[in-house]
């Protein structure tokens, strides 16, 4: 994603996957899928059933949860709602260039000037309300992205699991730099953890190929130029999980971290790479 600096409208829709309309949703795709059987399908994906607490259900909204049509269809009701719109109605209007970045219900546009920015932040609200959507006041934000300068400090914002921030490259000039969100990597040690608990008692070679894995994939994402030292910590984050839980298989099996150390040289844990390089053409 190229962000060169500028103003940045970061849009959050309130419960998105939970509000999508039915009505204007087969209205957009009668105008894209002519095919009946598809349609068919996903009326049935879009009327099954949701069972919660042994309570069975059925929302007159919305999209499946966890459901692998959700981000298809969140793309097709977006585009028409956001992209289509963007691009016939609000950047011929506009004094100074502009990019919208959107995947699924992630956005973020990127203007050059202030003044459009914030024309758009304002109608932004009625645009999503005749479709159902709501913008969500707080999570919203106008963010002054501009190149850093003397006289105010930079900006930032989250968009598909990185920070993006600006920062001293190594010749000593400002660029913009991605890490990774602080909730992005929370949530996959988070899940990194649990897999851990639940698993604690298989033996240590099944635990460690599936980790290793685990930390693979980890790496393939966030895996990019600048982002070395999250890595890093998800590692060291990722080794001090499994001791935790390798430690409490049995009271007498103890693993203090002399015990890890020598269990971490027979099964290493795989060092960070990056697989995204601006570097390497």
């Amino acid at each position: 994603m190229g962000v060169k600096g500028g103003w940045v409208i970061d849009l959050d829709i309130r419960h998105f996957f939970d509000s999508v309309d039915h009505g204007h949703l087969r209205t957009i795709l009668e105008q894209r899928v002519r095919d009946g059987v598809i349609r068919r399908s996903i009326d049935k994906w879009l009327k099954a059933g949701v069972q919660q607490d042994g309570t069975l259900w059925y929302p007159d909204g919305g999209t499946p949860q966890g459901g692998v049509i959700s981000p298809l269809l969140a793309n097709i009701y977006l585009h028409e709602v956001l992209d289509v719109w963007f691009e016939r109605e609000v950047r011929p209007r506009l004094n100074g260039s502009a990019s919208l970045i959107r995947y699924a219900d992630d956005v973020a546009i990127v203007f050059e000037q202030e003044v459009d920015a914030r024309r758009v932040m304002a109608v932004l609200v009625k645009r999503f309300a005749k479709y159902g959507l709501t913008v969500h006041p707080e999570k919203t934000k106008l963010i002054d992205f501009r190149k850093p300068g003397s006289d105010r400090d930079p900006g930032s914002f989250d968009m598909l699991g990185f920070t993006h921030f600006w920062g001293k490259s190594r010749s000593g000039w400002w660029v913009v730099q991605r890490k990774t969100s602080r909730s992005r990597f929370g949530r996959a040690l988070q899940r990194v953890a649990e897999w851990c608990r639940r698993n604690r008692h298989l033996p240590i070679r099944e635990q460690h190929e599936m980790l290793v894995k685990k930390m693979t994939g980890h790496y393939n994402y966030f895996g990019i130029t600048g982002n070395g030292r999250a890595l890093g910590r998800f590692l060291h984050e990722v080794s001090r999980v499994w001791r935790t839980w390798l430690d409490r298989r049995s009271r007498r099996g103890h693993v203090n971290w002399e015990r890890f150390k020598l269990l971490r040289s027979r099964y290493p844990l795989p060092n960070p790479r990056i697989v995204h390089s601006v570097y390497r053409s």
